[in-house]
């Protein structure tokens, strides 16, 4: 069983209690990165559709997913969302939509998950218009020495038990894909960290 087809069973196990491990995002910080949103967006990694009720208008989402359990549970949210909302099975690091097709490519706490990261970000440079955004909510390894050892102790049992890697350096991962980061700031603590950029 490949990298990619572990963790697609992982989440399709924890769905069912994946709004208690989403809990991490606060509100306020879910809704500041959702009004930033425009035009057509791409909402990777959509999960249990969180993120679906708090897109300004003028949005037009469509959400995708690698889990059929977690876009089961997406389908119940898109049909409360104020934006209309379509919703695919598909792989963030092989995706079906031609080159520049979104104005906002979006994720939140997505690319902990992503077997390949730099491939999963260089598809959404792919697919972000030129002039469009990409605007990423992502849970990062600590730059506290300290704490860093110690998420990178525990990084195998959190991925074998619930998934995510909790110590990607997805900084570095945003410019390795070739991406030009706008701003990094702190939005919860220092291992939340909000990355607005272009393609």
């Amino acid at each position: 069983m490949n990298q990619t087809e572990r963790i697609r069973r992982i989440y399709n196990r924890t769905a069912k209690f994946y709004d208690l491990m989403d809990r991490m995002i606060k509100l306020e910080s879910r809704k500041k990165v959702l009004q930033m949103a425009k035009g057509q967006v791409l909402e990777v990694g959509v999960g249990t559709g969180q993120n679906l009720p708090h897109y300004p208008p003028g949005c037009e989402v469509t959400g995708i997913d690698f889990s059929p359990e977690m876009l089961k549970r997406a389908k119940k949210r898109a049909k409360e969302s104020p934006v209309p909302v379509k919703l695919l099975e598909m792989d963030a690091q092989n995706m079906d939509f031609p080159d520049n097709t979104f104005d906002t490519v979006l994720a939140t706490c997505v690319f902990c998950s992503v077997p390949d990261p730099i491939k999963g970000l260089k598809e959404l440079k792919r697919v972000c218009k030129s002039g469009g955004q990409i605007i990423l909510l992502e849970h990062v390894r600590s730059d506290n020495p300290v704490l860093g050892l110690i998420m990178d102790i525990l990084n195998p049992l959190a991925v074998s038990l619930i998934g995510p890697n909790i110590n990607r350096r997805t900084v570095e991962n945003v410019r390795k894909a070739g991406i030009k980061i706008n701003s990094v700031e702190d939005a919860q603590g220092k291992i939340v960290k909000l990355i607005v950029a272009e393609p």
